[in-house]
């Protein structure tokens, strides 16, 4: 995918888990286009290497021992990082789900899920697609719903949504094509409608919104 110094990936890992880190950090330095700057155990040292080095993408376990990802996150932002976050779980709840797409993490792995799936998860949020299964959605929708009895109008057209449902998907835009026939263009038209419409810029944005404001749309 990526063939020159230039495109590689670099990535931090966070997770609390030694053994977890050493195994994905040997895993991923042979993966092409893959480069683990570092791995480390504590929030805190996680930060000391955002400060030091450029970090395109953050391996970010969630279940930290004393606290979440959710820590992370939010002092990241702060620190004014800007890359992508992949969240590794052994397992979440709704909630919490919710809370990370809503914060517009474009991806969640699991860790019973295989090796190769995390390379192509990590690719996959690095091309700007969403990395969530119908499960996860399926569970933040529910919680969403449950969590708000606030009605709203229908500004999406049928295309719309059409076009909406396959990028919770985590389709591509000419897989969005060939799935409803149309061409590529006119999906990335639609989805420059909904941008527009909602006002955001990218599609983890995009979902988080969609969440938050038009969850009777999906």
């Amino acid at each position: 995918m990526r063939k020159t110094a230039e495109q590689t990936v670099h990535i931090l890992l966070l997770d609390d888990h030694a053994l977890f880190r050493e195994s994905v950090s040997r895993l991923l330095s042979v993966e092409p286009g893959f480069e683990v700057v570092a791995h480390c155990g504590t929030v805190e040292d996680a930060l000391q290497v955002l400060r030091r080095r450029q970090i395109d993408l953050v391996l970010l376990d969630f279940d930290l021992g004393e606290g979440d990802g959710r820590e992370f996150l939010r002092l990241a932002k702060e620190h004014g990082f800007d890359g992508k976050i992949l969240v590794v779980t052994a397992g979440i709840d709704a909630r919490a789900m919710s809370e990370l797409i809503r914060s517009g993490i474009p991806g969640v792995f699991r860790k019973h899920d295989s090796a190769a799936l995390l390379a192509q998860g990590i690719r996959d949020v690095m091309a700007g697609k969403i990395w969530l299964d119908q499960e996860q959605l399926n569970s933040a929708l529910t919680n969403e719903v449950a969590a708000s009895q606030t009605g709203g109008s229908r500004p999406f057209t049928e295309r719309e949504r059409q076009v909406l449902s396959f990028v919770f998907d985590g389709l591509a835009n000419k897989e969005i094509a060939d799935r409803i026939g149309v061409s590529e263009g006119s999906v990335k038209s639609t989805l420059q409608q909904l941008f527009s419409k909602t006002g955001v810029r990218t599609r983890s944005q995009l979902v988080r919104i969609v969440l938050e404001q038009y969850r009777d749309q999906i």
